[in-house]
């Protein structure tokens, strides 16, 4: 028997958004996308195939017209707009073809950019790997051959996405971030997407000073993220949770780059808000942490001993006593300990040298 205190999820809210973005497809005349999806809907694909058509033929025409009584620009021209047709309508197989072929024919340095960035977003939108990588790195080289600022900057988002879309979050948080001040890709997102994005990778790319301060300014349009970032520093753990979710709900498993992705990065920030509380204590008990996190002792048992067991987390639970004990000196902690010890030497022969220099 259904609990009368829950209310049914009627009429479904996602429904609109739904209707929505089939009504975007059609608008966009994306019958090769929805061939793509294996769509059944027989009857709005013959539809768009028709007007597919007519738009191809008539951009074939001007392309005759222009070869025949034109000059190299605007045949040029004509070949770009073909191409970015058929990336339109989510043509896989023709947009490639149509987009190299444009190229060919192309001399200008930016608009020769902007069909190689054209590649790099039909590889994000299909997930093909390939094409983004050898593209992001044709991008590069046309840039690095007297590219301008502009599409340079760019690039960064480019790069960006794609290591989310591998969980290079890391790498993803520095461009990302690098990028908050300069953004003007919006042939890829919203700025507010943009920014979302950015947080999101600085959560599991950055440390905890690193990402509140980088959320600060941002927190108007992206409360849950805000909340989440905000509670995890300020040691507010069992609200950080309960964003967490809400963040896996609202950014994460809507997103496809992200989606794939979304059980790894709630892991890698629990494991991250466990490492934090743990610094701070040689021991405590299995009951505080629960009450900290706001979960059950069964729960905490499980996710710690899974961390523990895999060599995330540098603790040990004593099921008899009930007791967490750390361990302080980690094998993540050595590391750092011996990347400051170098730091610190580094230093120190620096002053040696720079001594020597006045006494000599």
């Amino acid at each position: 028997m259904a609990d009368d205190s829950v209310p049914l999820p009627f009429p479904n809210l996602k429904v609109p958004q739904w209707h929505y973005q089939l009504t975007h497809i059609e608008r966009l005349q994306m019958a090769p996308y929805l061939h793509h999806v294996e769509s059944d809907n027989a009857d709005l694909i013959a539809k768009l195939e028709e007007k597919n058509k007519t738009t191809l033929d008539e951009l074939e025409a001007k392309l005759r017209d222009a070869e025949e009584n034109q000059g190299e620009s605007e045949i040029s021209e004509l070949l770009r707009s073909k191409a970015m047709y058929f990336c339109r309508i989510g043509d896989r197989e023709k947009s490639i073809p149509a987009l190299e072929t444009a190229l060919e024919k192309t001399a200008g340095l930016g608009a020769r950019i902007d069909l190689v960035l054209a590649m790099v977003r039909v590889g994000l939108f299909f997930s093909d790997n390939q094409l983004i990588t050898s593209n992001i790195t044709r991008a590069e080289d046309l840039i690095d051959s007297g590219g301008d600022w502009d599409r340079r900057n760019r690039l960064k988002v480019y790069r960006a996405l794609h290591h989310l879309s591998v969980r290079n979050y890391k790498e993803a948080a520095e461009l990302l971030i690098d990028s908050l001040s300069t953004f003007t890709a919006t042939e890829l997102m919203e700025y507010e997407e943009f920014v979302a994005l950015a947080v999101l990778a600085a959560g599991v790319g950055c440390d905890r000073k690193g990402i509140n301060s980088e959320v600060t300014g941002c927190i108007p349009s992206i409360p849950h993220l805000a909340t989440m970032t905000d509670s995890l520093y300020k040691s507010n753990y069992s609200q950080f949770f309960l964003s967490l979710a809400e963040v896996e709900q609202q950014y994460l498993l809507p997103n496809p780059i992200l989606a794939p992705h979304a059980r790894y990065y709630v892991r890698e920030m629990r494991i991250r808000a466990y490492t934090q509380l743990l610094e701070s204590y040689r021991s405590l008990t299995l009951e505080r942490m629960c009450r900290s996190f706001g979960v059950s002792e069964a729960f905490m048992d499980r996710d710690l001993s899974r961390f523990i067991a895999s060599g995330r987390l540098a603790c040990t639970i004593d099921k008899v006593s009930g007791v967490i004990t750390t361990n302080k000196l980690s094998a993540q902690n050595k590391t750092a300990v011996y990347e400051q010890v170098l730091k610190q030497g580094d230093l120190l022969l620096n002053d040696i040298q720079k001594l020597h220099r006045v006494v000599g």
